[in-house]
């Protein structure tokens, strides 16, 4: 059973924990004081086990909150991204954990998303749903987040947009009007909804 025979500063809320057997061991300043570790406490092995889980379960909360200052995750990408370091268990308690608390909301985060691909990136709905996917997000909530978009004028407009901003030049091409509906479907949009676009495009002109 692990003998506490030292416990000292190491750095920052950093603690040094020397045992009577084995390497020393460090814990976070908060961790000792929740468990109540002192100088020549005996613990149990399982005792031990749930200091040390405390100790990882700390330490993978606060990467992950240091990853959501810097973007919006969805649940599947935070445990993926969480599980690169920590144990599987303490992967689901952290984002379960920030799920409970809305910092992880996956509506949230697929509304976000739909915008971004739709309204800055101008994609179809077949390629805001590839990447979408990727973000480990359902198909469920993937199709709630786009639905405002899937209009015909909207999707119209994009795509009118698109070709505005950088295909107009290529349709007066050889093959221009081939490559640019390619380039379209590429996008995420259909053959139908490009023909339509190309169509309101060539009346303006």
């Amino acid at each position: 059973m692990p003998l506490i025979t030292n416990i000292e500063k190491y750095k920052g809320k950093t603690l040094r924990i020397d045992l009577a057997q084995g390497e020393p061991v460090f814990l976070n300043s908060s961790v000792v004081s929740d468990k109540g570790l002192q100088k020549g406490m005996e613990l149990t092995d399982a005792q031990w086990a749930e200091v040390i889980y405390a100790n990882e379960l700390r330490r993978a909360r606060e990467r992950a909150l240091y990853l959501l200052d810097i973007k919006d995750y969805s649940y599947i990408m935070m445990f993926k991204k969480l599980r690169e370091n920590y144990p599987e268990q303490i992967c689901y308690d952290v984002c379960d954990r920030l799920a409970e608390h809305g910092m992880i909301n996956d509506r949230r985060y697929a509304a976000s998303l739909a915008r971004r691909y739709m309204e800055i990136k101008r994609f179809g709905y077949f390629r805001a749903v590839q990447e979408m996917k990727l973000k480990g997000l359902s198909k469920e909530l993937i199709d709630e987040a786009l639905e405002p978009y899937l209009d015909s004028d909207s999707v119209r407009e994009r795509i009118c947009e698109l070709v505005r901003k950088k295909y107009m030049r290529r349709l007066g091409e050889e093959d221009g009007v081939k490559k640019v509906k390619n380039a379209l479907v590429r996008q995420g949009y259909s053959y139908s909804d490009i023909n339509a676009a190309l169509d309101a495009l060539a009346e303006e002109e």
